[in-house]
C-alpha cells in the first residue's frame, strides 16, 4: 500500500508505466493524472487499482468505471495483465494497440491485413527493416484458459460463437459446421497444435516460386520458437501408433517434423506442459521499434488509386474499431498492402474492395476496380470422417502427436471428455482426405459489413474419387480397430461379449461394400478446418503472390493454396509468413 504521491517520487510517470510492462506511448499521461484525481493527495492506495485502469486501457480501449477498482474479478485480469506482459512469451503485448487508439490516419512502409498463423511471422520478418502495420479483427488471448492450454482445446471449439469468441463459427451451406480464427494469432491459436511440414508435392503443384533452401531455414525459425518435439507420448498416441504400424501404415519413422509416408510421431505447439505456443509469439522477434500491432480492428475495403504511368495500384486501407470509428492506414511510395487474412477474409475483402467478377460485384452495387473472375472461386475444404470409441476404463490422454501417411489419405488420433451430464470420455480416430477434388466457391453476406462471415459452399464428395478415397481411408481405420492394441479398448456386453462401444456412426459392418461405405462418408463428413483456395496462384495471384493486374498488393496465406499442405497446414503457413 502507498499514496500516490509517494509512488510518484519513488518511481515517477513513467518508470511506474514501465514497472507494469507497458510502454509510456501506450498509456498516455492523462491516465496516468485520471488515477492520481482519482486518489486525492495522501490518499492510501492498493496498486492494483492501477493495474485496473491500465488493464482497462490497453484491453478494452477505454477507462474503467470508479466501481471497477472495488472487481476481485478485473484485479485479477490486471494483475495476469502485469505477469503476462513481463512473461517472455508474450513480451509482444507491449507494441499492441486497440483500435480504439489509433490515429485516424496513419502512413507505413507494409499494411498486413490479418494478424493470423501467417500473418504474425510476416510482420515479425519485414519489421526488421521496414515500418509495418499488423491489423488484426480479434483480440488478445494471452489469459484464456481455453486458448493456452491444451485441456481445453474441445471446448476452445465447442464455445465458439459469431460475436466474440476466439473461434468464430460459420456453417457451410454443405450444412457443416466450422471455424475460423478470430484472435491475434488466428488458427494457431484454436488448433489442436499438430506441427508437420509440407509434402514435396504441394510445392511443385503449388504454383508459387520456392528458395527450398529458404523454405528450409524458415521452418527452423519457426521451430526454435515456438515448437516442441518429444518421442514420449500418452497411453492414447502409443496404442494408435501401435495400431497403424500393425495394419499396415509403415514404415515406423520415428520422431520427425517431415512429410514422410508410413507412421510417425510429429512436432507440436503445445510443451510439456500443456500449454500453447502459437504463431502470436513470433511477434515476441519483431523489432518493436517498426511494428504496431492492431487488434478489434475490422479492414472494410482497400484503397486504390491510377495512373497512366504506373497503371491500378493499392495505397492504403479503412479500418474501423468496435465503436464504429473509421480509420485510414496508407503506405509509402514501393510500399505494399498485403492481405493474410485466412481463406475465408482475403477473398472477402477483394470483394468488398471491388476486385472480382464484374458482373458478381455490380449485382451487390459494388463499384468495380478491377474485373477478376476467380476471386472466391476454387474453395477446398479437406473432408474428414471418423469413429469414436468410448473405452471400459478412465482415460486421460489429450493430444494428437502420432499420424498414419498414405498416399491419398492421413490418419489421427485424439481424445474428447464429453461434459455433464455425459462424463464420458471418448476416443477418436479420423481420416483427412489429402487432396480432395470437390471445390466450391464463397459470395459476401453483405457488400459492406466484413464482420459477417461470408457464405461458402465446399460441396464435399461432390467429385466420386473423393469419395472412393474417403472409403479407403475408413476401411484403413476398420482394420486399425481388429489390431491386437486395440483390443484393450473394447467392452464387454451383457452377454459377455467383447466389441467396441461407439459414440455415434460404427462403421459398416461389409466394409468391402463400396455403397455402405460411400454412405458413411457422406453421412459423417466434417471438417479438420484445413479449408484454403479463393485466391489461388496463377488464377488470382502470380508466383510471387502479387495480385494480378493490381500494383503494391500481395495476398500471403492459404487462400492462395491449391491444396492443403501435408498432414496439418500450420506448419506451411508459419513458413509462408517468414
Amino acid at each position: 500500500m502507498a499514496t500516490f504521491d509517494t509512488l510518484d517520487k519513488r518511481v515517477g510517470p513513467d518508470n511506474f508505466i514501465l514497472s507494469y510492462g507497458v510502454r509510456q506511448d501506450r498509456v498516455s499521461e492523462q491516465i496516468i493524472y485520471s488515477t492520481k484525481a482519482s486518489y486525492p493527495t495522501g490518499r492510501r492506495i492498493n496498486e492494483s487499482h492501477l493495474r485496473v485502469e491500465i488493464f482497462a486501457k490497453v484491453t478494452l480501449g477505454i477507462p474503467p468505471h470508479p466501481l471497477a477498482f472495488d472487481s476481485p474479478r478485473l484485479i485479477q485480469k490486471a494483475n495476469n495483465l502485469s505477469f503476462f506482459l513481463n512473461n517472455a512469451d508474450s513480451s509482444y503485448l507491449q507494441f499492441v494497440y486497440n483500435a480504439t487508439e489509433s490515429p485516424s490516419k496513419e502512413v507505413y512502409d507494409y499494411i498486413i491485413v490479418g494478424g493470423g498463423t501467417a500473418g504474425c511471422p510476416l510482420a515479425t520478418t519485414l519489421s526488421a527493416n521496414y515500418s509495418v502495420l499488423l491489423l488484426e479483427r480479434g483480440g488478445i488471448a494471452f489469459n484464456n484458459p481455453n486458448v493456452l492450454h491444451e485441456e481445453n482445446i474441445n471446448v476452445n471449439l465447442l464455445q465458439a460463437n459469431d460475436i466474440d469468441s476466439p473461434a468464430q463459427a460459420f456453417t457451410s451451406e454443405d450444412g457443416i459446421l466450422n471455424a475460423r480464427g478470430r484472435v491475434l494469432g488466428g488458427g494457431s491459436m484454436i488448433n489442436f497444435g499438430f506441427y508437420s511440414r509440407a509434402d514435396e508435392d504441394f510445392y511443385n503443384e503449388s504454383g508459387i516460386e520456392w528458395n527450398m533452401s529458404i523454405v528450409k531455414s524458415a521452418y527452423e525459425w519457426v521451430e526454435e520458437a515456438i515448437v516442441t518435439k518429444t518421442d514420449q507420448i500418452n497411453s492414447w498416441q502409443t496404442s494408435v501408433k501401435r495400431a497403424l504400424l500393425q495394419s499396415g501404415i509403415r514404415p515406423d519413422n520415428g520422431l520427425t517434423l517431415d512429410h514422410l509416408q508410413g507412421t510417425k510421431i510429429s512436432g507440436s505447439t503445445f510443451d510439456r506442459s500443456g500449454r500453447r505456443h502459437g504463431a502470436v509469439e513470433l511477434l515476441n522477434k519483431a523489432d518493436k521499434n517498426n511494428l504496431r500491432v492492431v487488434v478489434h480492428a475490422t479492414v472494410e475495403r482497400v484503397i486504390f488509386a491510377s495512373n497512366t504511368s504506373l497503371g491500378l495500384s493499392a495505397i492504403g486501407v479503412v479500418y474501423r474499431d468496435t465503436k464504429g470509428n473509421s480509420y485510414v492506414a496508407q503506405i509509402r511510395e514501393k510500399g505494399e498492402i498485403i492481405l493474410s487474412a485466412g481463406a475465408l477474409g482475403s477473398p472477402q475483402l477483394l470483394l468488398m474492395s471491388g476486385v472480382g467478377p464484374k458482373s458478381y460485384l455490380l449485382s451487390l452495387n459494388i463499384p468495380i476496380v478491377y474485373d477478376q473472375p476467380y476471386i472466391g472461386q476454387f474453395m477446398s475444404d479437406n473432408p474428414r470422417n471418423l469413429i469414436n470409441i468410448a473405452p471400459p476404463f478412465p482415460l486421460n490422454a489429450i493430444g494428437t502427436r502420432v499420424v498414419g501417411i498414405a498416399k491419398s489419405f492421413y490418419i489421427e488420433a485424439g481424445m474428447d471428455v464429453k461434459s455433464p451430464p455425459l462424463n464420458l470420455t471418448v476416443l477418436r480416430i479420423a481420416e483427412k482426405v489429402s487432396r480432395p477434388l470437390s471445390t466450391g466457391s464463397l459470395r459476401l453476406a453483405s457488400p459492406t459489413n466484413a464482420s459477417l462471415t461470408p457464405i461458402i459452399r465446399f460441396n464435399y464428395f461432390n467429385d466420386t474419387i473423393d469419395l472412393y478415397q474417403c472409403a479407403n481411408a475408413m476401411r484403413a481405420i476398420g482394420k486399425m480397430l481388429r489390431t491386437p492394441v486395440m483390443e484393450q479398448y473394447k467392452s464387454m456386453d451383457q452377454q459377455g461379449r467383447m466389441h467396441f462401444k461407439f459414440v455415434g456412426q460404427a462403421l459398416p459392418q461389409n466394409q468391402f461394400d463400396s455403397e455402405a461405405m460411400g454412405d458413411f462418408c457422406r453421412k459423417t463428413v466434417s471438417t479438420f478446418y484445413h479449408f484454403h483456395g479463393g485466391c489461388l496462384a496463377q488464377k488470382v495471384v502470380d508466383s510471387h503472390l502479387k495480385v494480378i493486374g493490381i500494383n503494391a498488393l500481395r495476398v500471403v496465406d492459404g487462400s492462395t493454396f491449391v491444396v492443403s499442405p501435408g498432414t496439418n497446414p500450420q506448419a506451411t503457413l508459419m513458413m509462408f509468413g517468414r
